[in-house]
């Protein structure tokens, strides 16, 4: 006789969906108060509002969970199709919206929070530092490095070192601002002076990587 308080099953329910960015949520929250070692998968799914076991049914285990968490941060601010380049589109245009959404995503209160939490990781569990950096940093490196490459078979940018390029993009947005402020000191860049140094930025890029 099957057990009618089961839910039927079946990928992409909404519910489950629904349950899956609450766990999400109430993860990326506890990490970031808590620390890592300090938030149990017991704790996160009562923040969550869920039972333990939908948690571990949506995640594996803490890893996986601190994992997703990282990544599904990143794909809020740069959706993957940020990183797409549509026939005609110029790559000027592209690189704006990517370096926006990336100064944005690096500047905000999680995002620092969050680095400031490796650093103090960083000697004591050095696999969750891979798995963040993997999680974020690497899948956006990737994801440009891709663009850059289609810019280049497009004759828009002359690149021989794509992965490498990407790399250079991302530390011409992040600045020294970025430092300053994840050791407090200074407030996160806003306004006219953050389209400037992304448009700077992006600019100086350009003209580095434009066809001769």
């Amino acid at each position: 006789m099957p057990n009618k308080l089961l839910p039927a099953s079946g990928p992409g329910r909404p519910k489950d969906l629904i349950k899956r960015q609450a766990i999400l949520e109430a993860a990326k929250s506890l990490f970031l108060s808590l620390g890592y070692d300090g938030s149990s998968m017991d704790a996160i799914a009562a923040e969550a509002g869920v039972s333990k076991l939908t948690v571990y049914s949506h995640f594996t285990d803490k890893e996986t969970l601190f994992s997703a968490a990282v990544k599904a941060k990143c794909q809020e601010q740069l959706p993957e199709l940020f990183f797409d380049l549509a026939q005609g589109t110029p790559i000027e245009a592209v690189l704006l919206n990517i370096g926006h959404g990336f100064h944005t995503l690096i500047n905000s209160r999680e995002s620092v929070e969050m680095h400031r939490l490796m650093v103090a990781q960083a000697c004591q569990n050095p696999k969750l530092s891979q798995m963040f950096y993997e999680a974020g940093p690497q899948r956006l490196l990737d994801e440009m490095a891709r663009l850059l490459s289609k810019a280049g078979q497009a004759g828009q940018l002359r690149i021989d070192d794509a992965s490498r390029a990407a790399d250079q993009f991302f530390s011409l947005i992040k600045g020294g601002a970025n430092f300053r402020l994840l050791i407090g000191c200074t407030s996160p860049p806003q306004g006219e002076a953050a389209e400037q140094h992304v448009e700077a930025a992006v600019g100086m890029f350009v003209r580095a990587y434009r066809p001769d």
